[in-house]
């Protein structure tokens, strides 16, 4: 976890730097790469040295009703899911611009960009906050090392209603949105294109199209390798009213606190 805690921090920095320091990348959808780089170095700063601490001297946990261990679950479920929806409108805009290059500009004005940010931090806080409220809880998970959702049956709907629309939806939709655009790369690298500037026009090899066909279906195995696991196993455990091997349990979680660190090199990829 130091290490991920580490990359996660200097990963979203540089890629921080570089869009707010480079101009040509500023654009009216610039807020949505900056809403999950800054939730990814939250994570970095927050929830993994809290998970590592407790990791490497053996804490023996904290008080599952205290402000601390409430807290941290509650900043915990907000920054994922800030993570992963905000990377998901980021994927929505860049099909949208590779499929609809023409009608681009209108679709993506300013002003929804602000009103998709808006609603993705709504929707964020709402779930969060749910726990708090009574609906579904937070808890110290020892296997976990990490004060998280209580994962039970007695937190069922909860648990099914958060990885549904928090989690399991936005990941498909990034899969099934690459997955059309891999669909569309190899279809046009089959003949390759000629592109045109202000100046003249140049051929683009098929090479070109297949490279990001494989960016694209590594980015897919990525996401699915650092959250299916974690799926699993919190699935099980509220369905089953079992726990899960501490080591399952323990790596599944890291998978997931570890595409903090990738999702930086996921952005500079695909673009």
């Amino acid at each position: 976890m130091v290490l991920s805690s580490v990359a996660s921090v200097c990963g979203n920095l540089l890629l921080l730097l570089v869009l707010l320091l480079n101009k040509d990348l500023h654009s009216d959808t610039l807020g949505l790469t900056l809403s999950f780089s800054l939730s990814d170095l939250a994570l970095g700063l927050s929830t993994i040295p809290f998970g590592a601490h407790n990791s490497l001297f053996q804490s023996d946990g904290y008080p599952s009703e205290g402000t601390l261990c409430q807290g941290s679950g509650f900043l915990f479920l907000l920054l994922q899911t800030s993570s992963i929806h905000s990377l998901s409108w980021a994927t929505v805009d860049k099909f949208t611009e590779i499929c609809f290059a023409l009608s681009y500009c209108s679709i993506w004005t300013a002003g929804r960009s602000r009103a998709v940010l808006v609603l993705v931090w709504l929707f964020c806080l709402v779930s969060a906050a749910l726990p708090l409220l009574g609906f579904g809880s937070y808890a110290y998970s020892e296997s976990r090392f990490l004060c998280c959702p209580s994962f039970d049956r007695d937190h069922r709907y909860f648990v099914v209603l958060w990885m549904a629309a928090g989690i399991v939806a936005p990941i498909l939709t990034m899969c099934s949105l690459y997955g059309y655009i891999v669909y569309v790369a190899r279809k046009q690298a089959r003949r390759g294109t000629f592109m045109c500037n202000d100046q003249h026009c140049f051929y683009v090899p098929a090479n070109n199209y297949l490279r990001s066909s494989i960016v694209m279906v590594s980015t897919s195995v990525c996401l699915l390798v650092c959250w299916l696991p974690y799926i699993s196993v919190c699935l099980y455990e509220t369905f089953s009213g079992n726990q899960s091997p501490p080591v399952a349990s323990a790596f599944s979680a890291w998978l997931v606190l570890t595409s903090a660190a990738l999702n930086p090199w996921i952005t500079c990829m695909t673009q």
